[in-house]
Formats: C-alpha cells, structure tokens, sequence
C-alpha cells in the first residue's frame, strides 16, 4: 500500500516518528485487514516496529540498524496512547542527571501499575511497578526533571528522586549486595 508509505513519510516530514493505528486508519480510509498487511509489510522492511498493540514506531534509516529508535524519543508518546502515568528513572535518570560513567542497557520506567518489558532490537525497556499511592506521593512535580527528545518532553526523576528509587530499587539499579568471593 503506497498510501500507508506516504502516511509515513509525512508523519517523519512534520517530526512525528510514530503514530496510532486509528490515526492511520481515519488517515488513509481503508480498511482494517488491508492496513494490517501494509503494516505487516512496513514491519518485514524493517521500516516499523510496534513496542505495544496499535502503536508504532517509523523506523528511520539509522534507527533500522540497531531495531528500534532510543526510547527517549518514544516513551512519552507511548504513555500518554496507553493513557498511563510514568517516570523515567534508576539508570537512565542517573545518566541523565551525569552520574553514570556510561550509557545503561536497559531503559527503566517505574509505572503506577504491572507491565511487561519491551525488548526491540538493541533496546530493552523495563517497566519497574510502583503502588500507586506511592507513587503518586513521590512523583510530585517540583521532584520531576523534563527529558527532552525529538517527540517532546519526557517526564524524568529529579536528582533527589533519582537518589531514592536507587536505594528502594537497589535490585533493580544493578547494585549488588553480595560480597565479592576470595
């Protein structure tokens, strides 16, 4: 379906490297079963990919090497189609604020409800459940810094925040408590 590459093409044209599949569909005025194969197509060419059902990533040409764009420059996106709140935090936060000596493998997010992980090519994103009275207490607006990414803005964890999710997420961080064997 070339309408559904043209689609694409404009969304990258006006900054938009994503888009929903009813978007798509009110865009292009076909029909479900024909927009599912084009995306089927899209998706073998590796010019798609897909981190949750009916939301999907464009895939530019230096993303296609690596699988998938830095979810930096998704995850707002992608939250605010699940219609779920969220923070960006542990590893990534810490790199962000300049406290790690290198770029984290895995891409954490503590959400106020149970989700699986997203792994797409090189990235792996990792969704750390936090109760949601918790989380509501501690993710304050005066405690949350902006990550900024081509898609906007992405909520991140202040340095003090970040500071408390390390220590009550140790497990998760990559701190081992156990000591080294002689």
């Amino acid at each position: 379906m070339a309408a559904l590459a043209q689609y694409m093409e404009d969304r990258l044209a006006r900054g938009r490297a994503y888009f929903v599949r009813e978007e798509a569909l009110a865009a292009l005025g076909s029909s479900p079963e024909t927009l599912n194969m084009a995306l089927m197509r899209q998706a073998k060419k590796h010019r798609l990919a897909s981190p949750r059902r009916g939301f999907y990533l464009i895939l530019r040409p230096e993303d296609r090497a690596v699988g998938a764009p830095d979810p930096a420059r998704w995850i707002d996106p992608l939250m605010k189609y699940l219609r779920h709140d969220y923070c960006v935090a542990l590893l990534r936060a810490a790199a962000f604020h300049g406290a790690a000596h290198q770029v984290p493998m895995v891409f954490q997010v503590i959400v106020p409800r149970q989700m699986r992980s997203v792994e797409m090519g090189r990235h792996r994103l990792e969704f750390v459940y936090q109760n949601p009275s918790a989380f509501a207490k501690v993710n304050r607006p005066d405690w949350l810094g902006s990550l900024k990414s081509e898609a906007g803005y992405a909520q991140v964890a202040g340095i003090e925040l970040t500071l408390l999710d390390c220590a009550r997420y140790f497990h998760k961080a990559g701190v081992s408590t156990a000591w080294p064997r002689s």
